[in-house]
């Protein structure tokens, strides 16, 4: 069974990213930056998971408003991805915001059970450079948002791998 996710692109005003770091070695994985998002619950729409986790997560309220563009899609089986499942599904919408202090309605024992050690601001050229034992999702986060800043919103959803 796949997990359906949805992730937010949190772009601040100086197109910085904000980025939650995911500890998995507690479960034979990596650790790994990626976007703020999870699971989308039973009988939940996107939409109303998005709102959910952004509010758990990173603290970030979203209005019952036109819902964010949808314009990334991922799709990567294997058992690596998402500790219980075959692979993970991600759907990512583009939000744009005021830079702000990340803090979800969640505890930090919260956070941690959900292997979220850290939060942060993170511009686009401290990701294309990269850095020793950084490791992002998506793997081509860089390009990706590159094509984002340069090209804008996409007319559909870009299909990408790991």
């Amino acid at each position: 069974m796949m997990r359906s996710s949805v992730r937010a692109i949190v772009l601040d005003p100086g197109d910085r990213i904000l980025l939650c770091r995911h500890d998995l070695t507690r479960v034979d994985g990596p650790v790994v930056w990626a976007m703020p998002g999870g699971g989308i619950e039973p009988g939940e729409s996107r939409a109303a998971a998005l709102r959910r986790e952004l509010s758990e997560e990173i603290g970030l309220r979203l209005d019952g408003g036109p819902a964010p563009p949808h314009v990334w899609h991922q799709s990567v089986a294997g058992s690596g991805y998402a500790p219980g499942y075959d692979g993970v599904i991600n759907d990512y919408y583009l939000i744009r915001t005021r830079t702000f202090e990340p803090r979800g309605d969640w505890s930090d024992e919260q956070l941690a059970a959900e292997h979220i050690t850290d939060i942060r601001w993170w511009t686009f050229a401290g990701i294309a450079a990269g850095s020793p034992g950084e490791l992002f999702s998506p793997r081509a986060l860089a390009g990706c948002l590159g094509s984002l800043l340069t090209e804008g919103v996409p007319d559909a959803p870009i299909h990408m791998g790991l």
